[in-house]
């Protein structure tokens, strides 16, 4: 029975991360679709889709979302590429600011009840203790264990 508890606990604290992760896709792939129809980058509704699903690869998802705006950019006929080039380059870095500081530790305080200061420094700590991994790991891990702290604790039977 209590094995059955902790399972339930542990796969809602993790159906709970992953909603919050799909709705933090939704809103990249929404700025990269508002960001890139003002820059007027051609398929700009395909490197959008491309940039919230990239959203589900820690760390290198987004650097992957910015490759097909960069080279429709340069490869479009413009007479001042490298000029929208460095404008997409901006909305890149405003997009990844504001998702890592902003959006996921949001989300993640509402859909986990993990505090937003837990949800900015544990992947910087344990991607120091765990280089790779840790970052990988730290937000389903930190859904997991708020979802633990947050559940009451088992009463002993009556004697």
């Amino acid at each position: 029975m209590e094995l059955r508890s902790h399972l339930r606990t542990t796969g809602s604290a993790l159906k709970n991360w992953f909603i919050a992760t799909l709705q933090d896709a939704a809103a990249v792939g929404a700025m990269w679709l508002i960001g890139l129809l003002i820059l007027r980058v051609p398929l700009a509704f395909v490197w959008a889709i491309i940039g919230g699903a990239c959203q589900f690869i820690p760390n290198f998802g987004p650097v992957i979302a910015v490759i097909g705006p960069a080279l429709s950019t340069l490869f479009a006929s413009q007479s001042d590429a490298m000029m929208h080039l460095l404008y997409v380059f901006m909305l890149y870095a405003i997009i990844a600011v504001v998702d890592g500081l902003v959006l996921q530790p949001y989300l993640m305080k509402r859909s986990n009840k993990v505090p937003i200061w837990a949800s900015i420094l544990a992947p910087i700590v344990l991607g120091i203790v765990i280089p790779f991994w840790g970052v990988l790991l730290a937000p389903p891990l930190l859904a997991v264990i708020y979802a633990f702290k947050r559940r009451p604790l088992p009463q002993p039977p009556p004697p």
